[in-house]
């Protein structure tokens, strides 16, 4: 059996990486959001709502799959799965900003949390298809589930673009920051729920070198492609997702 200094120091990992977890859930997403010039407020403040919500849900969503003798029992573990399915929320939360209503949005987030929880019992436990930093379940289905929502949301007066489509020199400042919070935690959300040793040595490590190879890239690339060299800060706020390929596959 764990000895109790061997059962402490695990708590007080996972403590360490649900906290890495949750900073990224409302600070980093929050300050990416703010990349619209007149939605700074909304950005960061519908995070937040949409967050706390989501979190709730998808802890209980989640429990549902994974009873313990008719009970919903917490732990880190699960919590941080619940931030998780909150990040697929934020994601899609970025194709529709400015675009929907608090009360669209949570209703958006009941939805998704639900087909979500389908969706990753799916995957994970019936194909077994999925991968440390559950790139498909998380990324890929908060982008296409965010797409979706904004074709049902299309008009075609919008296709000829809106005049709050747009960045101004503080919004991209403040997205700035969110890139960076997400960036300097990937490492810790891509092992979060690797098996403690070597698996997630290697996921932390192979996130690491590559969040790094992707600043050089982006920098070198935006130099060579903008105007007489200049750095393009827009690119930089994509950053954050550069870090799926390559991710640590277990």
């Amino acid at each position: 059996s764990n000895s109790p200094e061997l059962t402490s120091d695990l708590h007080s990992h996972w403590s360490t990486v649900f906290q890495d977890v949750h900073v990224m859930i409302f600070i980093g997403f929050g300050f990416l959001m703010t990349f619209l010039k007149r939605y700074g407020f909304s950005s960061v403040g519908l995070n937040l709502l949409l967050a706390a919500f989501a979190l709730q849900w998808g802890l209980l969503v989640q429990g549902l799959w994974h009873l313990d003798e008719g009970k919903i029992k917490v732990s880190i573990f699960k919590m941080i799965n619940a931030d998780f399915s909150t990040a697929t929320v934020l994601i899609s939360f970025g194709a529709v900003l400015g675009k929907t209503s608090p009360v669209q949005l949570l209703i958006m987030t009941l939805l998704e949390i639900t087909i979500f929880g389908i969706n990753e019992h799916l995957v994970a436990e019936v194909l077994k298809a999925n991968d440390v930093g559950a790139s498909m379940i998380i990324h890929a289905f908060g982008a296409y589930f965010g797409l979706a929502v904004a074709r049902m949301l299309y008009r075609p007066a919008l296709g000829n673009g809106h005049e709050n489509d747009g960045s101004v020199y503080h919004s991209d400042l403040f997205a700035m920051i969110g890139t960076v919070f997400l960036w300097m935690f990937w490492p810790s959300f891509n092992s979060a729920i690797a098996e403690p040793g070597a698996d997630q040595l290697m996921a932390v490590t192979n996130t690491y070198f590559s969040l790094a190879a992707c600043v050089l890239s982006a920098y070198a690339v935006s130099s060579l492609v903008e105007h007489k060299g200049k750095l393009d800060m827009v690119r930089y706020h994509m950053l954050h997702s550069n870090h799926k390929e390559s991710e640590a596959k277990l």
